[in-house]
């Protein structure tokens, strides 16, 4: 294979390049905003329309689609160049948007939201190519440092400005902002962003990536089986699961024969490639699988309005920086990543002990000091399954390997929101009298639960606390099962940058 040395950069002009940089964070934030910015308008939006055993479909099915295309935009990219590949899921986002803005019904909506994970997951592969091409590597370093910030930001932002949004203009209007947004974006990068015509032409994997995009479709839909089908037994669910059988053990047998699988199967010999997915599937399941769950928490059992519930979330992001900023520093000077992984999900898991037991009366500021302590646990370890299987995979699978984590952790979450949403739908079937005031409890939005006589609020209250407190205990199982698979972690000391080459033979030696 003959070695090509690095191209130069795609635009040599530094200001045009800071322009191109801030239209891709515009577009980053828009993609990773989108999932957090729905969880406080969600129990406004299912007041509208009903069905809440679909609740967790908004956000489900958006994080299904995301995660099913995101092996296939990188490689795209690689055949038909970034410019054209960029700007095409930035173009279906934006139509995905204006069709969840004008939505008719949950079921619109649940569609309209597959069609932005469509155009999300794209967004958010090409951005980090497009930067590849813009930037030197030790240059490159820095923008991405910031492209974490913009991901924290939408999570801090997300839940305050749905909130806000769905108070002042109707919740509408979160899906609806994307539009101009998109169209700007779209512009910027059509005038600005120079075509580079590849020169590879690599073989895609086309059937590996739809392979694991069934299995892991399959896995939702059979968790969520009780409320699309009336029973987790039923002939619907149990065709489902052989369905999504055959196609997991299909997938093994192409990834084996693919000249360039989306995920290498050799990479499952290393035991620390398997704990780190594992945990990667777990943190996933309480991370961002449990936003929209909060928002629908905090807004039943408080009775905060949906933008006071999105100011909470600022506490859960507080804790999540400081986390993730201190782990970050102290695994890049000891070069240890498995503490971080242990302590990250001991914090979850007290937190989602203490969450179980939070009832109608509990004290706002308590709860705030429990999402405070989740988030600082999710921080901890948000690095370090990337950082685990970048160091354990060889060099020639490491993109493999990084995307793999990636696509078990939007796995991760999909499947605990549709197990969530089967919790919380069981717990609310089982309302016994009803309450004065309240026809259906399912079709409550924030502003009605306001408008009803204390006596009544308090009921709907209690009867949400005790819907959620199995959810919570389930999460924290999660956690527990996390936690196991962290401490069962090698106690791998992370190389240096002089070192970098030697130990990655020695690293696939210590996994045997």
């Amino acid at each position: 294979m003959d070695m090509q040395p690095a191209p130069a950069p795609l635009v040599t002009d530094r200001r045009r390049r800071l322009i191109l940089f801030f239209f891709l964070m515009t577009a980053m934030f828009m993609a990773t905003l989108d999932n957090q910015i729905v969880s406080t308008a969600l129990p406004t939006i299912v007041g509208e329309f009903g069905h809440l055993e679909r609740f967790g479909w908004i956000g489900s099915a958006y994080l299904l689609a995301l995660s099913a295309v995101m092996p296939l935009y990188g490689k795209l990219g690689d055949l038909f160049g970034r410019k054209y590949v960029m700007m095409t899921a930035i173009a279906i986002f934006t139509i995905g948007s204006a069709v969840c803005g004008f939505a008719v019904s949950m079921n619109t909506l649940i569609a309209a939201r597959v069609l932005q994970g469509l155009g999300g997951g794209g967004i958010m592969v090409s951005i980090f190519a497009v930067n590849a091409d813009l930037f030197e590597p030790r240059e490159r370093a820095r923008y991405q440092s910031y492209s974490s910030l913009v991901l924290m930001a939408s999570g801090a932002i997300g839940p305050v400005l749905g909130g806000t949004m769905s108070d002042l203009f109707g919740w509408r209007s979160i899906f609806l902002v994307n539009v101009p947004i998109g169209f700007i974006v779209l512009t910027g990068l059509a005038f600005m962003l120079p075509y580079r015509k590849p020169h590879r032409r690599p073989k895609i994997d086309y059937a590996g990536a739809l392979l694991i995009a069934l299995t892991t479709t399959s896995i939702v839909l059979a968790t969520d089986s009780s409320e699309l089908f009336g029973s987790l037994i039923s002939p619907q669910s149990i065709g489902i699961v052989a369905f999504g059988a055959v196609c997991a053990v299909t997938w093994v047998f192409v990834e084996r024969r693919a000249p360039e699988p989306i995920v290498p199967l050799q990479l499952f010999r290393n035991s620390t490639f398997s704990l780190l997915l594992l945990i990667s599937v777990m943190g996933g399941a309480i991370a961002i699988g449990m936003v929209n769950y909060l928002a629908l928490f905090l807004q039943t059992t408080t009775g905060l309005s949906p933008s006071a519930a999105g100011l909470l979330f600022i506490l859960l992001t507080g804790g999540l920086v400081c986390g993730s900023l201190s782990a970050g520093r102290i695994i890049s000077m000891t070069g240890r990543y498995k503490p971080f992984a242990i302590a990250s999900l001991t914090c979850s898991a007290i937190a989602f002990a203490l969450m179980s037991q939070v009832h109608a009366g509990t004290p706002i500021a308590f709860i705030g000091a429990i999402m405070m302590l989740h988030g600082i646990g999710i921080g901890l370890a948000q690095q370090v399954p990337i950082i685990g299987v970048q160091n354990a995979a060889p060099a020639r699978d490491v993109g493999a390997a990084t995307g793999s984590v990636t696509l078990s952790r939007m796995g991760g979450a999909s499947i605990a929101i549709s197990i969530y949403g089967a919790i919380i739908a069981s717990g609310l079937g089982k309302v016994g009298a009803p309450i004065p005031g309240v026809v259906d409890i399912e079709q409550l939005t924030p502003k009605m639960m306001a408008a009803l006589p204390e006596a009544s609020r308090q009921a709907v209250a209690d009867v949400y606390a005790a819907a959620f407190s199995p959810l919570f205990m389930t999460s924290c199982a999660i956690a527990l099962i996390g936690l196991a698979a962290a401490m069962t972690l090698k106690p791998v000391q992370l190389p240096r940058s002089g070192e970098m080459k030697r130990p990655q033979s020695a690293a696939a030696e210590a996994a045997e």
